[in-house]
């Protein structure tokens, strides 16, 4: 039995674009691989942009930009750093629009870390002892109630970690799975350094950073 030969039009290739911002070619190699699937094509790109961030997670980000976010008639404000590799990369609209996008998500969503590795051990621990105590509180034998926290910290990484929240343009996809999509188009490693939000009436302000990783040039 031969293999079926789909033919991908010019209009299907410029639609996956407009949803992905992938490369023409890239565009092209999903949609035939999926073989006209739209949907299952941009799975196959976010796996290709993951696959690329990956490769590309050692590498020196020493570029980027500061970008602030006013929000909600000028309660809320975000100060946020991305960096990436070149300044070339910085200077384009595919990076502009990926700070800015994540301003906008902190303004939005109020994370209080970057990363899962930056959560405190102290912020761990007084949640897992919230958790613990909710849990035994149900009468759960206590294997039960290890599960039960477990899956609750999971949750709780997805509340408070920049990386792991759903974005909120579509929450079908992480902060992390959106930065990996532009580091697959832009071909450089991007890392959010640090970020900074303020709100009218609030005390304090949630300000984060996350130490750079030992990198090297490839």
């Amino acid at each position: 039995m031969g293999t079926t030969t789909v033919n991908i039009s010019a209009a299907q290739v410029k639609n996956l674009r407009e949803k992905t911002g992938a490369p023409m070619m890239d565009c092209k190699q999903a949609l035939t691989e999926a073989k006209g699937d739209m949907e299952q094509a941009v799975v196959i790109l976010r796996k290709k942009g993951v696959s690329v961030a990956a490769k590309k997670s050692a590498r020196v980000t020493s570029e980027g930009s500061v970008t602030s976010y006013i929000h909600a008639g000028g309660k809320i404000g975000v100060l946020v750093e991305v960096n990436c590799e070149s300044d070339f990369v910085a200077r384009t609209d595919d990076f502009k629009e990926l700070v800015h996008d994540i301003a906008m998500h902190i303004a939005a969503s109020d994370p209080k870390f970057v990363r899962k590795e930056d959560v405190t051990p102290e912020a761990f621990e007084r949640e897992k002892d919230i958790y613990r105590a909710q849990a035994a509180a149900t009468g759960k034998p206590p294997h039960v109630v290890e599960k039960i926290v477990e899956g609750k910290m999971g949750k709780f990484y997805e509340e408070v970690c920049l990386l792991e929240q759903p974005f909120i343009k579509d929450q079908a996809v992480s902060i992390a799975q959106l930065m990996a999509t532009k580091i697959g188009k832009l071909r450089e490693n991007i890392a959010i350094r640090r970020f900074a939000r303020f709100k009218v009436g609030e005390a304090g302000a949630t300000i984060a950073s996350t130490k750079p990783t030992e990198a090297k040039e490839e």
